[in-house]
């Protein structure tokens, strides 16, 4: 007998109606957990856990992102998921994140989701409260773009963050089969 198993897919759990604490109790929990993520919103928390394919996609837009940084010369600092927070209010774990123009700051000017579930609309919640100026949703192989203004995020259809970069060139290279390809390809493009 065979038996033909489905890819592991995103797990999203989501719980409203908890404090700050309790939430703080949750991450210690949780620490020592690869592919699980936490978030916290407004009393609401989501525990994320990311599929093999989430994690390809989100590292090939990093491999990427570096390429055009090294071609450009652009000073960045690669913040992966690193856990942004404003207390009591809001905690966010992008799936990458990147602080651009200075290779020390632990602030990213971007913030990058792939999303496999869903929870886009929420996730820019969180990052307008953090102030981050420009948020990427990977989906269904599209990126949306959202910058940040004074009245909240808007979607945009070119970076402003990273001005020249070619979101087109960017998407299709994530969905080419071969990354070595996806990665020469991109070079050449720039």
């Amino acid at each position: 007998m065979t038996y033909i198993l489905d890819k592991p897919k995103d797990q999203r759990l989501v719980h409203s109606s908890i404090n700050w604490q309790k939430f703080k109790l949750l991450q210690e929990i949780f620490a020592d957990s690869p592919g699980v993520r936490l978030a916290y919103y407004k009393g609401e928390v989501e525990i994320l856990t990311v599929s093999p394919d989430h994690e390809s996609i989100s590292r090939m837009i990093t491999g990427l992102l570096i390429i055009y940084f090294l071609e450009k010369e652009i000073e960045f600092n690669p913040l992966g998921s690193c856990t942004q927070e404003k207390e009591d209010e809001v905690s966010a774990q992008a799936d990458e994140s990147f602080a651009i123009g200075s290779s020390t700051s632990t602030t990213p000017n971007l913030a990058i989701e792939v999303i496999f579930t869903s929870g886009s609309e929420r996730k820019l919640n969180r990052y307008q409260v953090l102030g981050v100026p420009e948020v990427w949703f990977w989906e269904d192989g599209l990126l949306k773009l959202y910058h940040l203004d004074e009245s909240g995020y808007q979607q945009i259809e070119q970076s402003e963050v990273l001005h020249d970069l070619d979101i087109n060139l960017l998407s299709r290279c994530l969905m080419m089969a071969s990354k070595v390809e996806a990665l020469k390809a991109f070079k050449r493009g720039l």
